[in-house]
Formats: structure tokens, C-alpha cells, sequence
């Protein structure tokens, strides 16, 4: 397993305007670092504990961590200056607990809205159906910016792939369309490693690749 050569291969095969996250749960400081002298600067982290770890190991000032997994609402204290993006909006309840925590540091909160697009017990997410009242809660904040939406697609064919990824572009393009506070739809993260392609023809441009870049995760360390 070669993490310079994956990232080489997937620089071939992604377009310019996609932006690549290296999912780097579960993986050594030692992966993080080859990844970063092959030149890559976005890192998805799904534990929050694990993220400020790797934070304080890898003080690298050009990095942009990514939380990727659920955010609870105790652990959003620990991240307040640590992250660049949050792809996993998930409740009007975390909404207001980023928003309060990012206050009282005087910073501003990136994030990005998961739509449960499937409406999948087993995902966290909203439904399409609530976005609105997410939308209004959000033009209320002062320290959260939603820069788009995310979503986790149920396992299937290519086929199956390509209808979830289509609806959720549909949705981020009829909220591009529109004007909001605190709202623009810039990243539509959606692929991972099994499915980024059918994903970027559909409309991503932030695609979420771990065992594609590191090889298989150890969950046991």
C-alpha cells in the first residue's frame, strides 16, 4: 500500500474544482505525514477526541481538519478554534450549542448541513423536509456559517448511488438559487472511496476518500 501513489492516481482522476478530504480516522500521525508532503491539506476526522489529538501532534498552520462523524453537543467545547469545516450538522439542538460555544470564543463556525437524504435509521441527518426550519434557525446565528450540505448515501449499485447523489444535488442547486443569511451553498461533500466517481458526476465537489488513500482502517488501535 503506497499512500503516495493513491493520492497520484486520484490527483489524475479528480477535477480541479473537486476538493479532496483525506479520511484519516483511526490512522497513525506517520500516514498524516506522508499524505501532507505529497501535498495534501484537508483531513477528515469522524472522533473528536482523535482530531485534538492529532491537532496538538501535527501543528502543521496550513492544515484544515474536517469533523466528518457526529458532533455531540458535549463534545463541541473541544473543537471551538481546532476545525476548519463541519460536515455534520445534524439538529437545531447542535445547531445552538455550536453557535453559544463559538460565541463565547468570539469565532466563527464553518458547516456544512447532513441531509439524511434515504432517511435511513441508522444515519444521522436531517430530512429533506426540515431543511427549512434548519435554514431560519440558521439565519439567526451570528457565529455559524453553513457553507452547504453533506450527506452519507446508503450502500447499493451504481444506479442506486447516482439517484441519492442526483436528489441531493438538486437540493443544494435550488438552495444555491436562493439568498440567505449566514447560508451559501459552496461545498456539496457527498463519495467516498467506494462511490466518488458516480458522486462527482452528479454534482460533488468535496469527496471524503480514507482506505482509497490509507488502505483499511484499524479499529483496533
Amino acid at each position: 500500500m503506497d499512500i503516495k501513489q493513491n493520492i497520484q492516481e486520484l490527483k489524475d482522476i479528480l477535477p480541479d474544482e473537486v476538493n479532496l478530504i483525506a479520511v484519516s480516522k483511526t490512522k497513525p500521525i506517520e500516514d498524516i505525514c506522508e499524505a501532507y508532503e505529497f501535498g495534501i491539506r484537508d483531513f477528515g476526522e469522524n472522533k473528536v477526541q482523535e482530531l485534538s489529538k492529532k491537532v496538538e501532534l501535527f501543528p502543521k498552520e496550513d492544515i484544515r481538519w474536517h469533523l466528518i462523524g457526529h458532533l455531540q453537543r458535549n463534545k463541541v467545547k473541544y473543537i471551538v478554534g481546532k476545525v476548519s469545516l463541519i460536515h455534520s450538522l445534524d439538529s437545531i439542538r447542535l445547531l445552538k450549542e455550536i453557535e453559544s460555544r463559538y460565541n463565547k470564543e468570539g469565532k466563527t463556525a464553518e458547516v456544512l448541513i447532513q441531509v439524511n437524504i434515504a432517511k435511513e435509521e441508522s444515519k444521522y441527518g436531517i430530512y429533506e423536509e426540515q431543511l427549512n426550519s434548519m435554514i431560519d434557525e440558521v439565519e439567526k446565528c451570528k457565529n455559524v456559517k453553513v457553507k452547504g450540505l453533506m450527506s452519507i448515501i446508503p450502500k447499493g449499485d451504481k444506479e442506486i448511488c447516482k439517484k441519492y447523489f442526483k436528489q441531493m444535488k438538486q437540493i443544494f442547486d435550488k438552495l444555491k438559487d436562493r439568498s440567505f443569511k449566514n447560508i451559501k451553498m459552496k461545498y456539496l461533500s457527498m463519495g467516498m472511496t467506494g462511490d466518488y466517481v458516480e458522486a462527482i458526476e452528479e454534482g460533488s465537489n468535496m469527496v471524503r476518500i480514507g482506505q482509497g488513500i490509507f488502505g483499511k482502517r484499524n479499529y483496533k488501535k
